[in-house]
């Protein structure tokens, strides 16, 4: 496409700059800019990314080209969740069972005394019990320290000599 000197506007048609900025960008010294290195980052999806994509890509494709006159016509079979005889018969006993003990008639009922049998031994052993169980207690826990220091005379009731001798001579 050739431009033409027509197509072009004219000065006076062209947007006014401010007087300020336009000295400003006159003056731009572009060597006080720092050096940068620009790093180009094209993110690309990784091959699991890309192998995810297709399986499911293939899968929408399959459903949308699904053919459902291939399919076999089948019928429902209902089944019966309720329960057997059997089932309904005993718990109907149960239920009676429940219900006749809930309503049972106290009335009827004859009256008995409840005899308590004493299986405790006598006043007599539980006392000979005790006197023993304190006579081991008082030999289990016996303190020699508290007795008193005794010396022992010892008297000797033999015979002396002249005793011997006086009885042999008579």
């Amino acid at each position: 496409m050739a431009c033409s000197v027509s197509d072009s506007p004219s000065l006076k048609d062209l947007p006014k700059v401010a007087t300020d900025l336009k000295s400003q960008l006159e003056a731009f010294n572009p060597s006080c800019l720092r050096d940068v290195d620009t790093n180009e980052k094209i993110v690309l999806p990784s091959a699991e990314d890309v192998a995810t994509e297709k399986t499911q890509k293939s899968l929408f494709d399959g459903i949308e080209k699904f053919d459902s006159s291939m399919l076999k016509h089948t019928e429902t079979q209902e089944k019966n969740p309720l329960p057997d005889k059997d089932v309904v018969a005993a718990e109907k006993a149960h239920q009676n069972l429940l219900e006749g003990v809930e309503h049972f008639d106290k009335t009827q009922m004859k009256h008995t005394t409840t005899e308590e049998k004493n299986s405790l031994p006598p006043v007599e052993a539980i006392e000979a019990e005790k006197e023993k169980n304190k006579f081991l207690n008082g030999i289990e826990n016996f303190d020699p320290t508290k007795l008193k220091h005794t010396e022992t005379c010892e008297k000797n009731p033999l015979p002396t000599k002249d005793i011997i001798e006086q009885e042999k001579t008579a």
